[in-house]
């Protein structure tokens, strides 16, 4: 499979601080790709120096064997965290203006049905809810047909089924065989969305594969979690299990044999919550805190 982008030996240094710290990875052709990481650990220099919007002190970046140049602006869509929009414009003005700055655009009428606009073409950018506003911006990185996207935090603030109707508009996208960059600091949607993930930290890459590689690499275990009450302390000290306070967490290869072994102590299975490891659990583990804190 041929990648889209090269990041290679990235850096980029601001006096003495070292933002991006030789990062290298490759996006693949129509894969969602994820960078994660927390505040502070280079992903937004990382992804601004792809987008083309600083340069890097050292180290490049190739969008199919070519350099990042001036025409890429033509060529990528972006959709920022944070968007103005000009007030007093409505949905379907807006998307005729912001066509206006590109030479090759998507006809109207297939923007507004991929990003599913058509109830609220009319209404004005100042009534929009987060979801339709989303939506919209989504629509604008896309209005120039570019076969890669970047989406920077794309459903912060939105509501849980705002959240997963967004997610399934950048499924029907990725089915066009379009390359997603997507930032994100919620764990359930890398698991859902991305292909392949980079986990990000003090400017360096700590991580790299894809989601199962990396949960299968750093967790052999499933948990199993029962209320403090039902287990004895005597018992938590004899298999060293995890007292989290209101609960304890027990990890286990065999969940039938831990469960057998459990019944055996003669302990209540009320309230028993199995759980096998996530991306929040591979990020706590990696680098000591939740990629949400």
């Amino acid at each position: 499979m041929s990648a889209a982008i090269s990041v290679q030996s990235l850096c980029k240094h601001y006096q003495d601080v070292c933002a991006v710290d030789n990062v290298s990875f490759e996006v693949q052709q129509g894969h969602c790709f994820g960078l994660l990481g927390p505040n502070g650990a280079g992903k937004t220099t990382t992804i601004e120096i792809m987008e083309g919007i600083i340069k890097a002190s050292s180290g490049q970046v190739l969008y199919r064997g070519q350099q990042v140049d001036s025409n890429i602006s033509q060529q990528i869509g972006i959709q920022f965290q944070h968007t103005a929009l000009q007030d007093f414009l409505t949905v379907k003005e807006t998307l005729s203006l912001f066509a206006s700055f590109y030479q090759e655009t998507l006809p109207q009428t297939k923007l507004i049905e991929l990003c599913d606009l058509g109830d609220f073409l009319d209404r004005d950018n100042r009534l929009l809810s987060g979801g339709q506003r989303q939506r919209l911006l989504l629509a604008l990185a896309l209005i120039n047909d570019p076969k890669i996207i970047f989406l920077d935090e794309p459903t912060t603030g939105l509501d849980p089924h705002a959240r997963r109707n967004f997610w399934q508009l950048i499924k029907n996208i990725k089915a066009q065989n379009k390359t997603i960059i997507l930032t994100t600091h919620y764990m359930d949607e890398a698991e859902q969305l991305c292909d392949d993930i980079v986990i990000m930290e003090q400017g360096k890459v700590i991580e790299a594969g894809t989601p199962h590689q990396l949960l299968a690499k750093h967790f052999e275990d499933v948990f199993i979690y029962l209320p403090c009450e039902q287990v004895s302390s005597e018992l938590q000290a004899q298999y060293r299990w995890k007292d989290l306070g209101d609960r304890i967490e027990i990890p286990s290869k065999n969940v039938e044999h831990t469960l057998s072994l459990l019944m055996q102590h003669q302990v209540a299975l009320d309230g028993l919550h199995v759980k096998s490891a996530n991306l929040d659990d591979l990020f706590l583990k990696l680098t000591g805190h939740s990629l949400q804190s």
